[in-house]
């Protein structure tokens, strides 16, 4: 049994990279078991698993909203706002990190490189840091 087999329309959720959200469609004969729509106006697909169709996340990022406990999650606000420069040599050492849509800092690797990358064009400077550990 997967994680979403008895998945409803309107069922409460939240996802680690877009926040909170709300089932908005749940289709039977397809790839994705249902269609997110998100507090901050994003809609997603979501297998059965809990795997996004956005990036290139293997595992799952989707769960119920009673059953995820975010105490275990940083949402800490950045104490400086890093120059480009430093984001660039800090990403060229894998020791940037990156505030997702949900408000979780995340590494800048592959499954968020497109994100990181309107994020650098538009110079949001303050949605990264460097690693903490």
């Amino acid at each position: 049994m997967c994680y979403l087999d008895n998945v409803k329309k309107g069922d409460k959720v939240f996802g680690l990279v877009f926040g909170l959200g709300t089932v908005k469609e749940v289709f039977e004969d397809s790839f994705y078991k249902c269609m997110v729509e998100f507090n901050n106006e994003y809609e997603m697909p979501y297998t059965q698993d809990g795997v996004p169709g956005w990036g290139k996340f293997v595992e799952q990022t989707l769960f119920y909203k009673k059953d995820i406990d975010l105490m275990d999650f940083d949402f800490s606000a950045i104490t400086k706002v890093l120059t480009p420069e430093k984001i660039i040599s800090l990403r060229e050492k894998d020791r940037l990190e990156v505030r997702l849509p949900s408000g979780l800092w995340h590494i800048c690797d592959k499954s968020v490189k497109k994100y990181v990358e309107k994020n650098l064009e538009k110079q949001k400077f303050h949605l990264f840091r460097k690693k903490l550990n």
